[in-house]
């Protein structure tokens, strides 16, 4: 009746050893470390800067702990600050021969103390937010009003190009804001330019008005349009800020979007506001220039003669040398969207360039003019240029689409996609909330939040032990399983731990001891009726089953509701408070019953379990303990 099989119990011991290992490395503190990460964007770092990393620092007599490449930089845990700065100096020295134009960025960090045999099964500690380790936090608004006002631009200028190919003739177009008007003399040129029109410019909505020689179109841009546009310019100033924050070397930065129009910007460990927020406000553009292919060009790009009159030497992705003309063709006003795609003939990937109309017929007489040369995309950053790519141009490509390919993998094509559009920020935005964290208050908070768990953890397991005896000893081991539960969840998910996800801990205990006290009370009521004891453990267990589950489901819906409609400290609270849910009803019920049977199960007569005072009323005697 309250036996568990073998396999329970082994399922039992296997979650135990998972959450003692992936809880562990929380408790080993931080070591000094190097972090080494692209300096520019269209630089990609990959697994084979870590045994170059590991030889520079052997070179320079330093030996790591370990050198790591996590997807997006390379980490090298060191074991003092003092070697942490002659890591740092021989990194710099060799990664960027030229202080000037730096290819990396190396910079102070810190990694987990953790033993290499538990990074290895990638048992790795939470990460610290803003206000446990400091840092700063920016709250930035998106124009989106400046970012519809350059979409109705661009397709004036696309709406003008269209009636000029099609040789339709207007009497001006013109722009109030976010809406085009284009005048007209004669009812059936308005007629014959709004068919066009449609056609070509579905996102835009036109309403014919004006009568006699006085004719009008108004094109505005549909809601859906207009959303998508707005949805667009979010999305591409948090890749840019991505891009731009992994300058300041920062591990974790959180990167959200809040609300409609809104960028919340949280750098822990990051203190030099002036900083950040030059890096975050900088600007980049994008540039389309033709390529030198003179003898004296190529030998430029040897270094064995001087870079010819009029042209410059920029690097490529792979470091090699290019010469191109100084003369700008297109620039990145005339981009509006770059997406990775697949050639229809060939399947190889592709990025895929959609021009404004401006663009559009530039970009068609230079492709006519120049079939068989190369043409070179650079992307502009404090002032340096580099070589994004640089295709052979096959035929006269019109329309104001461009495809670019050539020995790319899917991932490059993708990469390349997203760093044309990201090269600057799609709409200007302001900085309408700022705040620094210090380290100090971070630590004072880790430590208040660390004191208010383990004290609130502590007065719960001296009540129910005092007021259950030992089925008390048990609820407070199965709500110890559940916190070591809920860390090594939080830690294997590389959570960031914040003071909201500190209390959502810290309320999961009060909560996650409502199911013992359910199934204590449940098995109390049995032994009063007058039912056996191991009849009363089981029965108490069963019915109080229906009761935890209706309860806990309430409650996850309201937290699964905060997760969905909230932002930010809401957001991680109602992670932490979800999962705490989930944990809990796992170890009240499956891991206190295992202790239960484990210690009452094999006791064939059993008189009585301590499980404290057993009330009566109503017989005339005194409470008894059972």
């Amino acid at each position: 009746m309250n036996r568990y099989p073998w396999w329970k119990y082994a399922i039992l011991a296997v979650t135990l050893l998972v959450g003692v290992l992936y809880t562990l490395p929380n408790f080993f503190g931080e070591a000094p470390a190097v972090q080494v990460s692209s300096g520019k964007v269209t630089l990609k770092i990959d697994a084979t800067l870590a045994p170059r990393v590991e030889k520079i620092l052997a070179d320079a007599g330093i030996r790591p702990d370990f050198v790591q490449f996590d997807g997006n930089s390379v980490k090298a845990r060191l074991r003092d600050t003092d070697t942490q700065v002659k890591a740092k100096d021989a990194l710099t020295k060799v990664l960027n021969p030229d202080p000037a134009n730096a290819s990396y960025i190396v910079a102070l960090n810190l990694l987990s103390r953790s033993p290499t045999w538990l990074t290895g099964i990638r048992a790795l500690p939470m990460y610290l937010g803003l206000d446990l380790r400091g840092g700063v936090h920016f709250l930035m608004q998106v124009d989106m009003k400046a970012a519809l006002d350059k979409r109705a631009e661009s397709l004036a200028g696309d709406s003008r190009a269209l009636l000029r190919d099609k040789n339709i003739r207007h009497a001006g177009i013109s722009r109030d804001g976010q809406a085009i008007e284009l005048r007209f003399r004669e009812t059936a040129v308005r007629t014959a330019a709004l068919t066009l029109l449609s056609d070509s410019l579905p996102d835009v909505a036109w309403v014919e008005a004006g009568e006699g020689a006085d004719l009008r179109l108004t094109g505005r841009l549909k809601p859906e349009a207009a959303r998508r546009v707005q949805e667009q310019a979010v999305k591409q100033n948090i890749t840019t800020l991505h891009n731009r924050v992994n300058e300041l070397g920062v591990a974790e930065p959180v990167i959200q979007q809040q609300g409609l129009d809104r960028v919340v910007v949280q750098l822990p460990g990051v203190q030099d506001t002036a900083k950040a927020k030059d890096i975050i406000g900088r600007t980049a553009t994008l540039e389309i220039r033709m390529v030198n292919e003179t003898t004296e060009a190529r030998e430029a790009e040897r270094g064995t003669v001087p870079v010819p009159f009029g042209s410059e030497r920029y690097l490529e992705r792979s470091g090699e040398p290019l010469i191109v003309l100084r003369q700008v063709i297109l620039t990145g006003e005339n981009l509006t969207d770059a997406q990775p795609g697949f050639d229809s003939q060939t399947q190889e990937p592709t990025v895929n360039l959609t021009l404004d109309a401006k663009g559009s017929r530039i970009f068609r007489d230079i492709t006519r003019e120049n079939i068989g040369k190369r043409m070179a995309i650079l992307l502009f950053e404090k002032g340096k240029g580099e070589i994004v790519t640089a295709p052979v141009i096959r035929s006269e490509i019109g329309g104001g689409r461009v495809q670019i390919s050539g020995r790319m993998t899917t991932n490059e094509a993708a990469d390349q996609a997203l760093l044309l559009r990201a090269g600057s920020l799609a709409a200007p935005m302001e900085i309408i909330e700022e705040r620094t964290v210090g380290p100090s208050l971070g630590a004072e908070n880790i430590g208040k939040g660390f004191n208010s768990v383990i004290w609130g953890f502590a007065a719960i397991a001296v009540f129910m032990c005092l007021y259950y005896m030992l089925f008390g000893v048990f609820s407070s081991l199965a709500l110890g399983f559940n916190l070591l539960l809920l860390v090594a969840v939080l830690s294997m998910l590389q959570a960031t731990l914040t003071l909201p996800g500190i209390a959502a801990i810290a309320l999961t205990l009060g909560m996650a001891i409502d199911a013992n006290v359910l199934i204590n009370e449940r098995v109390r009521e049995e032994l009063r009726n007058g039912a056996p004891p191991q009849s009363a453990i089981s029965t108490g267990y069963e019915r109080a089953w229906a009761t935890i589950l209706d309860s806990n489901v309430t409650t996850l819906i309201a937290g699964v509701a905060l997760l969905a409609f909230g932002s930010g400290p809401v957001r991680g609270f109602a992670v932490v408070h979800c999962l705490g849910i989930l944990t809990s009803m796992f170890s009240a019920v499956v891991f206190s019953r295992g202790l239960v049977n484990l210690w009452y199960g094999r006791q064939k007569k059993l008189k009585g379990v301590s499980i404290g005072t057993i009330w009566r009323p109503g017989t005339g005697t005194p409470p008894s303990q059972s």
